[in-house]
């Protein structure tokens, strides 16, 4: 360790954080963020400064102060695809933060103001530690799948290569990367938390209130997706299931171009603008949340369902991403011709044997309870900055 180091270790680090946005967006990257920002800045181990698109509010968050970006978000409100541009002039205040910190922590390599911030620090010297949550996407429009396995292989790999510690949160995305990035340190697979003071199970007589509340009535399957809607999360495979299975009541709660809304089921309801507090009474009541998400992670909203004690449906990748939760995931393929038929199975097959379901609630809670926590998380992550900073 040098000296510098030494008296860094010391006092609080001073850390960059770089994100597309924040968390009013209501997308898993910016809320893990929050997450482990806040607790990092709440036991005085960090001094934050966080740059996000202006496109949402800010979060205040003791120790953290936040430098909206000027931005331009208009790929998304269009397309679907999260991709904010920013202005010169936010870049360059970035770039200043940058300089001034002690590192830079960046969630996901591919957005341009993190590739301008890992550009910055490493001219500046400063150690870099990604968070990556996402790996290859298998978008239908052949274009844009070559366009992000291009990234990946080329942006990808400069980044990666060179950060001082890459962590991820999925074994899924950990092995995409690892087939052709050499990490200069071995990369780190790290679990996001669950707040279980507000995902958790429900007595009966409240689950019963919560799911008439919804509109699904005794005996009536509740089904839930909670996310984005948009095509990777898995929309066009939903819109088949909601007329495949008339007999269930679906909810989406979410946001996006692909609203459920305009498929004019009888048996959906979509709901809009939910926080995460108010998701958690969805959980709650739903028999089972359905994602057929996916190129992403190990998504935030199946550890909110299973902590409330709902089970989860799942794409095949996605629960590859957490093999010891194997015997806990009900997982199916993606990739099939008709794979709306398959889900459709598999779901009917649950509803006809509704103990199945009911016999997974107590275990799936039980497991989010030991083995996910943001203390546990965000602990990790600050000895993980430490280090950062001691190799540099």
């Amino acid at each position: 360790m040098t000296a510098g180091a030494s008296e860094r270790s010391a006092s609080p680090l001073r850390v960059a954080l770089v994100t597309h946005y924040y968390p009013s967006h209501r997308g898993g990257v910016e809320l893990v963020a929050a997450e482990i920002a806040s607790r990092l800045a709440r036991k005085g181990r960090c001094e934050i400064v966080w740059h996000a698109s202006d496109c949402d509010p800010p979060p205040e968050i003791p120790g953290v102060r936040c430098e909206p970006a000027r931005s331009w978000n208009a790929i998304e409100r269009r397309f679907g695809l999260p991709y904010p541009i920013w202005s010169p002039s936010a870049l360059l205040r970035l770039a200043k933060t940058v300089r001034a910190a002690d590192m830079v922590h960046l969630h996901d390599y591919l957005y341009f103001p993190n590739l301008v911030a890992y550009a910055v620090a490493r001219t500046a010297r400063r150690p870099v530690l990604v968070t990556q949550h996402i790996g290859m996407i298998p978008y239908r429009n052949p274009l844009l799948r070559f366009l992000l396995r291009a990234a990946n292989r080329v942006l990808g790999a400069w980044v990666l290569h060179g950060a001082a510690q890459v962590v991820f949160e999925s074994e899924r995305v950990l092995d995409h990367f690892r087939r052709f990035v050499r990490f200069r340190r071995a990369p780190m697979l790290v679990l996001n938390g669950v707040d279980t003071s507000v995902f958790s199970p429900v007595e009966d007589g409240r689950r019963n209130t919560l799911r008439a509340e919804l509109g699904a009535g005794p005996g009536t399957p509740l089904l839930l997706f909670v996310g984005r809607f948009v095509e990777k999360k898995g929309l066009a495979v939903l819109e088949q299931l909601t007329a495949r299975i008339p007999r269930a009541h679906w909810v989406f709660a979410g946001w996006g171009p692909l609203d459920p809304a305009y498929w004019n089921r009888p048996n959906v309801r979509v709901l809009r603008d939910r926080n995460q507090a108010e998701l958690a009474p969805l959980y709650q009541a739903a028999d089972l949340l359905v994602l057929p998400s996916v190129g992403e992670g190990f998504p935030l909203v199946v550890q909110g369902a299973m902590a409330c004690g709902t089970p989860a449906l799942v794409a095949a990748e996605t629960a590859a991403g957490l093999p010891d939760a194997a015997e806990l995931l009900l997982a199916e393929r993606t990739d099939t011709p008709d794979t709306a038929a398959l889900w459709q199975r598999r779901i009917e097959t649950l509803l006809d044997a509704p103990m199945t379901l009911r016999d997974l609630r107590p275990r799936v809670a039980a497991y989010a309870r030991e083995k996910w926590s943001w203390d546990r998380c965000a602990r990790t992550y600050a000895e993980t900055l430490r280090r950062c900073v001691e190799w540099q």
